[in-house]
């Protein structure tokens, strides 16, 4: 199908002013608390389901719950906040506030649960709660940032996403090695470290997600009257659902070819979610009886290593705006995935397991550029007034990815691996690098070079530049 021309219409050429520093750090902490859950779940929800008697091929299944929840949640969310706006709540922060009500009660219920089946349940209500509360943050830059910050603004999430994941992916590690709370259980019983760290993880979630609620402002429809009338003409659910899946097919030419990229990214992503606690702990650890001490060792030790990925992903959000203005985007996030996918396919070749933070190194590059650049670039290309429907539509290949993982993984690496997931991870690094190649086809126009020593006036001048030339 041909793709869809955006038109920019006069109100759209609005210039949206620069924002300070704080501003840029108060609209996005709430990412702190949400990549607090999202680390919680990728580090531990494997070995949940491990310790409540699921075998190795079915963790993968398992996981669809995830895929399944955003794919509905993702857009929906989306489509209805770009019709929402009240004078004192806004656009985006109503849904970012009920998200982060519901997610961090299922943060407190996830480690208590007694049985596989209500793990994986958990695991569908915690990942549609979270969804909730993240997609609108992504259409929030959009929506308040001139092009010329939207990398940063992207950026500053980025970090926020590292630090969360930091502090998070490590918890419980941390819990036993510096407050000797037990990281080990009884058969089908998690473990206290676990445990305390989801409560932690519940309470983190909603005060940061609450401190962007309360110290964000965002900018009213740019024509009330009209905004209206267009929210009358398409309301109802089911015209949400109708429109958002059509979506698929109506995407403009930048996020068709990021699309493909998107998809190779976060299979290879899921791969190492999924995989990683099953593959060190057989691998390096040499064991697979989740109620071993050489089994929780290992399961603390990917937590650690997770969180480093994500603290390096935090510094580097701060630099790859920097190696994007000297280079390109496209080049920028090529680079980024190719390094993280030697990182992952380099974990086959070590024996001693301190070894996999250097592994890490190339996974939190690559992590830090998927948050952030894709986004960067898809911003530029899209229409103001259908930025939370159009990133809502976009998160597909954050989810239809995941969905494969969770039909192909399982049964390659029970029949063609035979129950060795260091193969899947190998997998997932091939997929990533792959990803990174696809990325030289994307047209970017939007990548306009910025020089470092633009007056004011310049970055206005440049700012009407970038709204007034939409992407096709």
């Amino acid at each position: 199908m041909a793709a869809s021309t955006v038109v920019a219409s006069p109100a759209s050429l609005r210039v949206k002013p620069r924002l300070s520093f704080w501003q840029i750090w108060n609209m996005s902490f709430g990412f702190l608390g949400i990549q607090f859950g999202f680390a919680l779940q990728n580090a531990n929800v494997s070995r949940i389901f491990e310790t409540m008697g699921a075998k190795t091929d079915e963790i993968a299944f398992l996981w669809l719950a995830a895929p399944a929840t955003g794919l509905l949640v993702q857009p929906i969310i989306g489509y209805l906040s770009d019709r929402t706006w009240s004078p004192r709540w806004g656009r985006r922060r109503p849904y970012f506030l009920v998200g982060a009500i519901l997610a961090s009660l299922s943060l407190l219920i996830m480690p208590n649960v007694t049985a596989l089946w209500m793990a994986a349940g958990m695991l569908w209500i915690m990942d549609s709660s979270i969804n909730i509360s993240m997609e609108p943050f992504r259409a929030l830059v959009g929506d308040l940032l001139p092009s010329s910050q939207r990398t940063t603004g992207f950026g500053a999430q980025t970090f926020f996403i590292g630090i969360g994941a930091v502090v998070a992916s490590s918890l419980p590690w941390m819990l036993t090695n510096w407050f000797h709370i037990s990281n080990t259980a009884t058969a089908g019983h998690i473990p206290a470290s676990v445990r305390y760290s989801f409560t932690a993880g519940g309470i983190v979630f909603f005060l940061a997600v609450l401190w962007t609620v309360l110290r964000t402002r965002e900018y009213p429809p740019e024509n009330l009257a009209e905004f209206e009338a267009e929210k009358a003409r398409t309301a109802g659910l089911a015209h949400g659902f109708r429109e958002s899946f059509a979506g698929i097919f109506e995407m403009p030419r930048t996020m068709r070819q990021l699309a493909v990229v998107q998809f190779f990214s976060w299979f290879a992503l899921f791969a190492m979610w999924i995989y990683t606690t099953q593959a060190v702990t057989s691998h390096i650890f040499h064991t697979t009886n989740p109620t071993s001490a050489d089994y929780n060792k290992g399961g603390d030790w990917v937590g650690v290593c997770f969180s480093v990925y994500n603290g390096l992903s935090a510094v580097m959000a701060l630099l790859l705006p920097l190696v994007a203005r000297a280079t390109s985007r496209r080049f920028t996030h090529m680079l980024a995935l190719v390094l993280g996918g030697l990182g992952l396919i380099s974990i086959y070749f070590i024996h001693d397991y301190h070894y996999i933070l250097v592994s890490m190194v190339g996974v939190g590059i690559a992590w830090a550029s998927i948050l952030s650049v894709p986004y960067a670039m898809l911003a530029g290309a899209l229409p103001s007034s259908k930025m939370g429907y159009y990133m809502g539509v976009f998160n597909f290949f954050v989810v239809l990815p995941q969905g494969a993982a969770g039909l192909i993984l399982g049964p390659l690496t029970k029949y063609v691996f035979h129950d060795q997931p260091i193969y899947t991870l190998i997998i997932g690094g091939i997929s990533m690098i792959l990803a990174g190649l696809l990325t030289l086809r994307v047209h970017d126009a939007d990548d306009i070079r910025l020089p470092n020593n633009m007056t004011p006036a310049e970055n206005m001048a440049y700012d009407v530049l970038a709204s007034a030339n939409p992407e096709v």
